[in-house]
């Protein structure tokens, strides 16, 4: 399969590892994988992780590796305990950050204000969204997944213009299939990734939907990686579980694309 778009495959780290577990992990993948030039590596470890993981990249000179955070607060500053705004990311280096994932809606109940809002504050300070989508269990036996992944969209993007969502990121997670072992059907992922790019192109223009990347994230690991990228519309992974093993995270990254 031809790409045009170049792939990404992004590490979400969610609430592990210390700073010296950062080290360890960086040590590790660095002396058993290689750059790559066509494809990006985004890894996104806790904020507390950010600044150790920055120097390690900027040391080793592997320019196909970048930062992402978790999170970030809409404000750019102020009286809100325990936020960390766009500017901070910026200064330590983060290019990349993960909104509206499952585990921010449901768990903490973020609702789709907050992440529109987040995505806008994003875009406009200067970082690339990637921006979640996907349905719970219960959503997709109803057969409301296209449903859900519209009001999701919609919602996070009804106050953002074409020219600002260059350099946007949409990722597929089917909640159910997040760290339950259960993966989505490559028929119900080639499904859903072309309704978000036919999405893109109904409601923005045929340039954006053939220039968005969109990529899966529910349970990958390093058996199922090489067949889902090989599935049309998918543009890389977001990495759960796997992606804290140094070596199996090097290996999924150095799938065959």
């Amino acid at each position: 399969m031809s790409r045009t778009r170049q792939p990404i495959f992004a590490a979400n780290w969610k609430m592990h590892k210390t700073i010296e577990e950062t080290k360890a992990f960086f040590a590790s993948f660095l002396e058993v994988s290689s750059a790559h030039e066509d494809r990006k590596t985004v890894i996104a470890p806790s904020f507390t992780s950010l600044g150790v993981a920055r120097d390690i990249l900027n040391a080793c000179g592997r320019k196909d590796m970048v930062l992402a955070a978790q999170n970030v607060f809409y404000e750019q500053s102020g009286a809100y305990t325990g936020e960390i705004s766009v500017p901070m990311l910026r200064e330590l280096g983060v290019e990349f950050v993960i909104l509206g994932h499952s585990e921010r809606r449901h768990v903490f109940g973020e609702t789709d204000m907050d992440v529109a809002l987040k995505v806008r504050a994003a875009l406009e300070g200067g970082l690339s969204p990637i921006l979640c989508v996907g349905e719970r269990l219960s959503e997709r036996e109803a057969e409301m997944t296209r449903a859900v992944i519209n009001i999701q969209l919609s919602a996070a993007l009804a106050t953002l213009a074409e020219d600002m969502l260059n350099r946007l990121v949409i990722a597929y997670e089917p909640v159910w299939a997040i760290g339950t072992g259960k993966v989505a059907t490559s028929e119900q992922i080639s499904e859903v990734h072309g309704f978000i790019r036919t999405w893109f192109a109904k409601h923005f223009n045929s340039t954006l939907a053939e220039n968005i990347r969109i990529l899966y994230g529910g349970s990958v690991k390093l058996h199922n990686a090489p067949q889902i990228m090989g599935i049309e519309n998918v543009d890389g992974l977001l990495v759960g579980g796997a992606s804290l093993n140094a070596v199996e995270f090097a290996k999924i990254v150095s799938c065959e694309i």
